[in-house]
């Protein structure tokens, strides 16, 4: 990137900008060097470097090296105006940081970090009403390419727009939202402060809706000089370019994350239920239970499995990512980026914990039962033996 210039006492920076008039200035950094001493002069080859900036004209930076081979003198700066112009005036120092797009050693600007998408996933019902979402929404729906029937794809803003090679979303005024009829939604390109409008769109048609809303986000970054088709980043992908087949891809697997995310902590707070009556048993010999309470934990923890397995669909595999190869790799990397599998085989332990403690206390509950008919039995024959004797009693009197 950039180098450091050793045996140069002399530094020259050339700035000219284009812009309506012409402007033009010098910064001149120079030793002070003993005349007497001799000196060498050399010259190196100039480098162009253009800055891109948005707010302001376009500028062409000049950078040309001249100076005296002498290693032991130290170089001061001053800084030189020579033209007086209408801009404001601006003083760097030599320490200060200056922002600047992304250059390589080539001297050419990264292009990567300009196309960035953001996406944000969210969660806060258990289930969408699709087919009235649809209906409210006819011109913002992207029709189906796959058998998948548990979500839909709904396109805002420039609804010309059509994402694919040399059309990108990130900068435009095209945002996408995929809606899944389990709860998640899934934003694509959409701002911070414009979150809660399309919110409000799905909430109409939502119930279930849950106390308090699961979010997660990720980015998705466009880069059509990739060599590859993707490339993968911590918390982010990068593509050559994002069409609506990769918004179904990754809309699928970070819509099934947001949800997986909420049934773990469903059961996170059931492992703590049972974590306290096993405490409490530990400390009194007993618990305090009753069958109702236990049927409904069992009830919550065979829902919750069967809704991760089926309404989630986390074991099937994307109609897309069987067709095109190229998303079925955009499909594997962000299932292993977001650990859906590992996620899954804890939630699975964490069930089969319940599961155990269920049984056992199921088994407590069934023996204080036949110890009570037990007891009953007892109490019958001890009141029918007495009954008896009283009536033998009776009759000899």
């Amino acid at each position: 990137m950039w180098r450091s210039i050793r045996q140069l006492p002399s530094f020259s920076v050339r700035s000219t900008r284009t812009q309506s008039l012409p402007y033009s200035s010098f910064l001149s950094l120079s030793p002070f060097l003993s005349k007497s001493q001799p000196s060498a002069f050399f010259f190196a080859t100039s480098k162009t470097l253009r800055s891109v900036a948005t707010s302001s004209p376009s500028t062409t930076i000049l950078w040309s090296f001249s100076g005296v081979i002498n290693a032991s003198r130290s170089i001061t700066s001053r800084c030189i105006s020579s033209f007086s112009t209408q801009q404001p005036e601006m003083v760097v120092d030599w320490n200060d940081a200056v922002s600047c797009p992304e250059v390589g050693d080539d001297g050419a600007v990264e292009e990567g970090a300009k196309r960035s998408i953001p996406v944000r996933a969210y969660f806060f019902s258990t289930c969408v009403d699709l087919r009235g979402l649809m209906e409210q929404n006819k011109q913002n729906i992207i029709p189906p390419t796959s058998r998948m029937t548990n979500y839909v794809v709904l396109k805002f803003g420039d609804l010309s727009c059509s994402p694919g090679p040399g059309v990108f979303i990130s900068g435009s005024n095209c945002c996408f939202m995929v809606v899944f009829q389990y709860g998640s939604i899934v934003l694509f390109n959409v701002r911070e402060c414009d979150v809660d409008q399309y919110l409000k769109i799905v909430e109409k048609h939502a119930s279930g809706l849950l106390p308090e809303m699961r979010k997660d986000e990720y980015e998705v970054r466009e880069m059509p000089a990739l060599n590859t088709w993707m490339q993968g980043g911590l918390d982010y992908i990068m593509l050559q370019f994002l069409d609506i087949d990769g918004i179904r891809t990754i809309g699928s697997v970070l819509g099934q994350s947001i949800a997986l995310d909420y049934y773990v902590r469903q059961v996170d707070g059931m492992v703590a239920e049972f974590t306290d009556i096993n405490r409490g048993m530990e400390k009194t010999g007993t618990f305090t239970m009753d069958s109702k309470k236990l049927f409904q934990i069992v009830g919550k923890a065979n829902s919750n499995l069967a809704d991760v397995i089926l309404k989630l669909g986390l074991f099937e595999r994307s109609d897309i990512a069987w067709k095109d190869a190229k998303y079925a790799i955009i499909w594997e990397f962000v299932r292993d980026e977001f650990e859906l599998t590992q996620r899954f085989a804890g939630l699975d332990f964490k069930l089969k914990f319940v599961e155990h403690n269920i049984r056992f206390l199921q088994e407590i509950l069934q023996n204080r039962k036949s110890d009570f008919l037990e007891w009953l039995i007892i109490v019958l024959i001890s009141a029918e033996i007495v009954i008896s004797l009283y009536d033998l009693i009776k009759r000899s009197l």
